[in-house]
């Protein structure tokens, strides 16, 4: 708390104090609605009147004055009685009306109540036939700005009374502690809401501001919160609450885009969990899908997409020997994945919605992060993977793949390729040991797992570009991947810089480069669109391949922060 300076050369006093206040916490106050929040409850007239009381009583009893009598009341109505007897004049009749005025009988109350430092309220004797089983009501003061009160309501099917649904974490009605879920609301300022519907009590709410009282008959009595630690979750989808006509309450939602980090406040409601951004300072949670609901959602509401293949019969990428594009056609997605959530075959890369995350930072001699890239063909992969190799040798690596063709006179085992027989190949695959590969005139080609690690091991960083739908078998504690997507610009402009650009053909067995044609721009932002929609929740960094020098500046720095900065990763990365 900072000092509070009254320019008085006296001891402040606790209504000083409560009027300086406001000034001087305001260079402390972020925000304007808490600054606002703070003038209206500092400046509360019901307020500054029991500083008042208070002060006085206290000066008071620092001071000790003996009363000359504690019953001046008492002794006004006696006086009053003998009057009256008496033959009436001016004087008399002027006095009976003075001491007959409600005011002066109120100030020699007050007078006696101090004399005798009686301060406690009598309260009236409870009636003899109470009943026990009655409920008993509360009355609740509420101080609100602005800010939503965050509580929602709904009225009970079978008897129609209007109870309190859920409090948001941090909001007003939270941080009071007086409303709970279960309440059963009554009155809102003096306003009965027994025949009302909620809409309408939620319009009242709105309207008020300052001190809002409510008279609430308590629910069931809670048992005291344990401290849940905290849970938070990247979003693989966006999500307005005002399109929602699912959430109970459009006001009480959060929005969020993907890839936005949350917060999870409260799991205690299995459709609609509180969740508040992380980093935002705003205390009030607010509500989203849970994981189970939006799965469900999305599972009937779409079928699942499906990434066209890139035509790989009569065209390849230049540079086959670092990049494998030919892969096994996986198996065609099965409806039963959806039928119940526990199942093997149900994938978060089909129905994302949100994955556990936690802070991450690289310790110093701890392997690299693997840096996949992805991207439609001819977007500029290998270009940019190039530049990084060229940039720093000593850092950046790529793996070594594996063939099964026969090695040629000027190559060597092991620095174009590893070479393997066909039948070793076909026992790797079987044994899952390559991450892609493929077959190309007779050949198989592939990149191992063991050729990710050899370049990991020697604490450089791997640079390997994959087919989207081999990312999900790459995210593993291991490898930790932080996947870049590379997208073409618009087509204009890859008419503008593919102009003198080739790409090879596989149509003949010499390989000839030919110069990019139309389809091919249409196919590349094709493909990008749909890798995209449906593997887009798994990229980490977005790079649109506009100019060569100013992607490869943006990819550069992004890996700089991957090395040096504390990112989110899935908690699984960090417990295994």
């Amino acid at each position: 708390m900072p000092a509070l300076a009254t320019g008085a050369g006296h001891e402040p006093g606790l209504y000083e104090l409560l009027a300086a206040l406001p000034s001087q916490l305001q260079p402390h106050v972020s925000r304007p609605e808490d600054n606002t929040f703070l003038q209206d409850m500092f400046g509360e007239r019901s307020l500054h009147s029991l500083v008042k009381i208070h002060e006085r009583l206290q000066h008071y009893e620092e001071s000790k004055p003996v009363p000359i009598l504690v019953s001046a009341a008492a002794l006004a109505h006696e006086l009053s009685e003998e009057l009256e007897g008496k033959p009436a004049n001016a004087e008399i009749k002027e006095l009976l009306k003075l001491l007959a005025r409600p005011h002066f009988k109120s100030l020699l109350t007050v007078h006696d109540t101090v004399a005798q430092k009686s301060y406690d309220p009598e309260l009236p004797p409870l009636p003899e036939d109470i009943n026990d089983d009655e409920d008993s009501v509360k009355i609740i003061r509420l101080v609100k700005n602005k800010e939503p009160l965050g509580a929602t309501i709904r009225c009970d099917e079978h008897t129609g009374a209007i109870l309190v649904a859920r409090i948001m974490r941090g909001g007003a009605a939270d941080r009071s502690g007086l409303i709970h879920v279960g309440d059963e609301l009554k009155e809102v300022n003096g306003i009965p809401v027994d025949d009302k519907k909620p809409e309408e009590i939620i319009r009242i709410l709105a309207q008020s501001q300052g001190a809002i009282t409510f008279k609430v008959v308590p629910g069931v009595k809670e048992e005291a919160p344990t401290k849940q630690p905290k849970v938070f979750v990247k979003a693989l989808f966006d999500y307005d609450p005002k399109e929602d006509k699912a959430i109970p309450c459009k006001e009480a939602g959060l929005a969020f885009k993907k890839g936005s980090i949350l917060q999870i406040m409260s799991q205690d409601d299995a459709t609609w969990w509180q969740a508040k951004l992380e980093g935002d300072a705003n205390p009030r949670a607010g509500l989203i899908p849970s994981k189970q609901f939006q799965e469900r959602r999305f599972a009937l509401r779409r079928p699942v997409a499906t990434l066209p293949f890139q035509r790989t019969s009569s065209r390849r990428s230049s540079g086959f020997r670092r990049s494998f594009r030919l892969s096994r056609r996986e198996k065609k997605t099965n409806k039963s994945m959806y039928e119940c959530k526990k199942s093997e075959m149900y994938d978060m890369a089909d129905v994302p919605t949100y994955e556990e995350v936690t802070p991450y930072h690289r310790q110093s001699g701890a392997k690299h992060r693997l840096v996949v890239l992805v991207g439609p063909t001819g977007v500029g992969l290998n270009e940019l993977k190039r530049k990084l190799l060229i940039s720093d040798p000593q850092h950046f690596s790529v793996t070594i793949p594996h063939t099964s063709r026969a090695k040629r006179n000027q190559e060597s085992d092991g620095v174009e390729y590893h070479f393997i027989s066909k039948n070793l190949f076909e026992t790797d695959i079987h044994n899952n040991k390559f991450i892609e590969y493929g077959e190309y005139k007779g050949n198989y080609y592939g990149t191992s797992l063991d050729s990710i690690r050899s370049v990991l091991s020697k604490n450089k960083v791997c640079l390997l570009d994959v087919q989207p739908h081999t990312i999900k078998h790459l995210r593993t504690a291991e490898f930790k991947p932080f996947v870049v997507f590379v997208k073409p610009p618009t087509i204009d402009r890859l008419r503008e810089t593919r102009k003198n650009a080739k790409i090879i053909s596989g149509k003949d067995d010499k390989g000839s480069a030919k110069p990019f044609t139309e389809e091919d721009f249409q196919e590349m932002v094709s493909t990008a669109q749909s890798m995209e929609i449906q593997y887009g929740h798994l990229f980490e960094k977005v790079i649109v391949n506009n100019d060569l020098s100013t992607a490869f500046g943006e990819l550069r720095s992004a890996l700089k922060k991957v090395e040096t900065e504390t990112l989110w990763v899935p908690v699984s990365w960090t417990h295994s």
